[in-house]
């Protein structure tokens, strides 16, 4: 079957936007029996990754083209989702998905992990509206492997451990679950296609091989699937890869990050040669200094000659 690759922002955000699948997502990923869930995405601008380029002749140039293509300023998404465990305790999962490994990506995502820290929560309880600080969970799937790590799914997961006698703390502070949190990672390119559980059935859907279009849109999928969670997930897919204006939406996207990328790469490759100037400059520096000291150092010896000399009469 045809289907969209939900790497993209925009295909990701269709899944999300169904709170069937966005409840399945969460729940198998975290492996944790989820009541309700509440998903939105958090749009803001690209030029916010661009802020260290506004020195730049070619910023004005790099914002006019994204706001070419995408005929608005508002793009880049991430997503929260509020959801309820079956202990009846609220919690706010982050999900980001970050297709290249770039540090632009990094401090962004650092910085507004920050700002969800600061944020408090409206959530509809049994006795209505509450604003709570929920504890956080952060999901990153990523489009780039960790080369230290082999694995497809990682948990990395807080444990209260006492330092005095040595063991785990089985009760939970609500004080350290507000201020600190557990993480999960996928490694998206690391998907082989390979079904043992429902975990793995359920990131086949992001495996990034058997495109039928050169530019890793599109993609057919073969396996066969029983589970009507992921088979959602697929003819939800199969939907938003056979719509040619949601194409159109996928290929605006790609575009944008290839701009991107290229200026990423234009300004890495400016600045080394900066950095190749100054070094040499430094260098001729150096050998000026040194020839300096070496005429000072011959300058030194004649004096000192000369006093000798003049010590002799």
């Amino acid at each position: 079957m045809i289907i969209a690759n939900p790497i993209y922002d925009v295909v990701f955000k269709r899944l999300m936007e169904d709170k069937r699948i966005a409840k399945f997502f969460i729940e198998t990923l975290l492996d944790e029996e989820i009541i309700e869930v509440q998903v939105k995405p958090q749009e803001f601008t690209f030029y916010k990754d661009l802020e260290q380029l506004k020195e730049s002749g070619d910023f004005e140039k790099i914002k006019d083209q994204i706001a070419g293509l995408l005929g608005l300023s508002v793009y880049r998404l991430d997503f929260i989702a509020t959801i309820k465990t079956g202990n009846n305790e609220y919690k706010k999962v982050l999900i980001e998905i970050q297709k290249a490994k770039n540090p632009i990506d990094l401090m962004r995502f650092r910085n507004y992990l920050g700002e969800q820290y600061k944020k408090e929560d409206e959530i509809e309880t049994e006795k209505g509206k509450e604003t709570l600080v929920l504890p956080i969970i952060t999901i990153y799937l990523l489009g780039f492997k960790l080369p230290e790590i082999e694995t497809i799914a990682i948990k990395v997961n807080r444990q209260y451990f006492d330092l005095i006698s040595k063991q785990v703390i089985l009760q939970k502070s609500d004080f350290i679950e507000k201020l600190t949190h557990d993480c999960y990672v996928v490694q998206i390119s690391r998907i082989n296609g390979k079904l043992r559980n429902r975990l793995e059935q359920m990131l086949s859907v992001f495996e990034q091989n058997f495109f039928v279009d050169k530019k890793g849109i599109i993609k057919d999928y073969a396996h066969e699937i029983k589970d009507e969670n992921i088979k959602n997930m697929i003819a939800l897919l199969h939907k938003t890869g056979t719509d040619p204006k949601e194409r159109q939406e996928i290929e605006k996207e790609q575009e944008v990050y290839r701009i991107l990328d290229l200026t990423a790469k234009e300004k890495t490759k400016e600045l080394e040669g900066i950095i190749k100037e100054k070094d040499k400059v430094l260098e001729e520096k150096d050998k000026v200094l040194e020839e300096k000291d070496k005429v000072l150092e011959e300058k030194n010896k004649e004096i000192e000659e000369l006093k000798r000399l003049l010590y002799k009469r």
